[in-house]
């Protein structure tokens, strides 16, 4: 179990997708089907949706908060989201869209991709299953 931070209420489950760069959901995510696409972005053309998203942080605009909304609505969200230092814009989009989250991770190394993990933003807590 590693213990973390609680920043968005719930549970998700899922496989891992790990970028060691921050991302910007606006402009750099699309909301219609999930898929990174900012050219520059090590994860330009994979798909978060239905993944566990474990990125440094988040960057850009505070309309990102409404693309993870709108990513939501689409049904094209990450499960769940782990930071290692959460920033207002990814939070505020996590929590308005019911996306468990967390950050500050005890420990990191066993957080890689295709790792299935199950996030609990309710006790703060990331399990690999």
């Amino acid at each position: 179990m590693i213990e973390c931070r609680s920043i968005a209420k719930g549970k998700g489950k899922g496989e891992l997708i790990v970028s060691g760069e921050p991302i910007s959901f606006l402009g750099g995510v699309n909301p219609e089907n999930g898929k990174v696409i900012d050219p520059n972005h090590e994860l330009k053309g994979q798909s978060i949706k239905d993944k566990v998203l474990f990125i440094p942080g988040g960057k850009g605009s505070t309309v990102g908060s409404y693309v993870i909304f709108q990513m939501m609505k689409n049904n094209t969200a990450p499960k769940a989201i782990i930071c290692l230092n959460a920033e207002p814009i990814i939070a505020t989009g996590a929590i308005m869209s019911d996306i468990p989250m967390v950050d500050s991770p005890s420990e990191t190394k066993d957080l890689t991709n295709g790792t299935m993990v199950e996030v609990d933003g309710d006790n703060g807590t990331i399990e690999l299953i």
